[in-house]
């Protein structure tokens, strides 16, 4: 069964991801693919269940959601959309134990909110953000993605330092 994207215009791809759906509700397991192209890159999507209000301008997808973007890979237990007519998505919240990976980095939150009109991404909850041996554990995390500053509340951490040669 196919199933219609809603469009996300200008947003990096983690944003892009969380952007999902909209079209009529799928029984059981909802699986779809590629759902888009992103940047170049293929966007493919896969839930237990999607319900979608078309009144109301809202898409949820629960259990076992899963999305990848090239690399990006992001985990939850559930996602809310809400979008506008066009249909193009205008919010988006992943709640259920958040994980993401892409490019030997990972992330975890007990949320993430993508706010489009924004252009920002917010992680909350036992934020944790790893690359190797280093980590950073957050309250939360506010990314903007037009400038791509990433702001941290409440942070503790370990980054590894090489020592100089002599």
């Amino acid at each position: 069964m196919k199933v219609s994207l809603l469009t996300v215009r200008g947003l990096a791809p983690l944003a892009a991801l969380l952007a999902l759906i909209a079209g009529p509700a799928l029984p059981s397991r909802a699986e779809a693919g590629p759902l888009a192209v992103v940047a170049g890159e293929t966007l493919d999507l896969r839930a237990d269940s999607l319900e979608v209000d078309m009144a109301r301008g809202t898409a949820l997808l629960e259990g076992k959601v899963h999305a990848s973007l090239g690399d990006l890979q992001v985990d939850c237990g559930k996602v809310e959309v809400r979008y506008d007519e066009a249909p193009n998505v205008r919010w988006a919240r992943g709640t259920g134990g958040v994980n993401a990976r892409a490019r030997g980095f990972s992330a975890t939150a007990s949320a993430i909110e993508v706010d489009v009109g924004r252009r920002s991404v917010r992680l909350a909850g036992s934020v944790k953000l790893s690359r190797g041996k280093g980590w950073v554990t957050a309250d939360s995390a506010t990314i903007d993605l037009a400038t791509r500053k990433i702001v941290l509340n409440d942070v503790e951490g370990s980054i590894p330092v090489k020592t100089p040669a002599p």
